[in-house]
């Protein structure tokens, strides 16, 4: 089937819901040191045939997705066949600790990436003495570049990444999201996240309680953001919360490699704040900027996309190859 379309590539996953099969992996757990007694999970993965000198690459994945995503599968199988030793890592309140943890992920909580890097190269020096390549999905997508853009905050060992389809800019994303075209999109989307938001009972006489009663309340992503997430973490409000976080501010400041791939199609996110932005200005930066492919698609049947900006014309599997050659420039 071609999937013609931003819709199709935006829901293929979902329509066909491929496996993607996987050797045995290891669960690990990460604490976190910020005194909330909260701990993420993931999964381990080492190559059959481990390639010298090639980074650890981490793999993290969108809003309501966890690490049994299809994309975050598809994309450990790839870099496993490369040789790299893979982590499917879920953020804060997903994946096997939905519903477990007093703090939940958002679009730019890096503290928490920086704290499983930190718990990796102490406990695994054999899989990161390469270094590390971290990559983002939608949601972690902004996290990742916002990660990458924190000068002075950035682990050295992390060697480059990847953000694929990211909000750079997370006021105009929720704005986009209001427009009738994406009602079926925003409305599962929304139901996705207060379902993973309950699952955790709020304790009697904490604020919490008023704030889960505000996700009850939330008929948009937008009131979810400004009654939920901003008071969550200490923001004003929605507008607050976008602007800090939001990661095209961050851009300019990226030193290492950073492949940024996005399509101008994505019916979740504008074009403008990618069209908008001087990519030639800032060399670490790896922009392919494609025409089509929608939200975390990019699946061809037989051909590729057209990169306006930048990047070369693939065949088939086009995210993960893209996901592959960079990885190559930097072993």
């Amino acid at each position: 089937m071609p999937w013609l379309g931003p819709d199709l590539q935006t829901l293929r996953n979902t329509l066909r819901r491929p496996r993607h099969s996987l050797p045995a992996g290891e669960a690990l757990i990460f604490p976190m040191d910020d005194g909330s007694g909260d701990s993420l999970a993931g999964t381990l993965h080492r190559p059959a045939v481990p390639a010298a000198a090639r980074p650890l690459v981490v793999l993290i994945h969108g809003l309501a997705g966890s690490e049994d995503s299809p994309y975050i599968r598809a994309a450990a199988g790839a870099v496993l066949a490369r040789g790299h030793a893979v982590l499917r890592l879920n953020l804060r309140g997903a994946g096997p600790f939905v519903g477990r943890t007093r703090q939940r992920y958002h679009a730019g909580r890096t503290q928490d990436a920086r704290a499983v890097l930190a718990h990796l190269a102490a406990a695994l020096p054999d899989l990161t003495a390469a270094g590390v390549v971290v990559v983002g999905y939608s949601l972690a997508g902004n996290m990742v570049l916002k990660l990458m853009g924190e000068v002075g905050a950035l682990p050295p060992m992390v060697r480059g990444g990847v953000a694929v389809s990211a909000p750079i800019d997370l006021s105009a994303t929720s704005r986009r999201f209001l427009k009738a075209r994406n009602r079926p999109y925003h409305l599962w989307l929304l139901r996705q996240m207060k379902a993973e938001t309950l699952a955790t009972p709020a304790e009697p006489g904490t604020a919490e309680v008023e704030r889960q009663a505000a996700v009850r309340r939330a008929r948009t992503i937008y009131d979810f953001d400004d009654g939920y997430v901003a008071p969550a973490n200490g923001w004003r409000d929605a507008e607050d919360y976008y602007r800090v976080n939001s990661a095209l501010q961050f851009l300019p400041a990226i030193t290492r490699p950073t492949l940024v791939i996005h399509a101008l199609d994505d019916p979740w996110i504008a074009p403008e704040p990618y069209l908008a932005f001087d990519w030639a200005a800032h060399p670490a930066l790896v922009p392919l900027i494609v025409t089509k492919g929608g939200h975390v698609g990019f699946h061809a049947a037989r051909r590729g996309h057209e990169a306006i900006l930048e990047g070369a014309i693939l065949g088939g599997g086009w995210l993960d190859q893209c996901l592959v050659r960079f990885l190559g420039t930097l072993a």
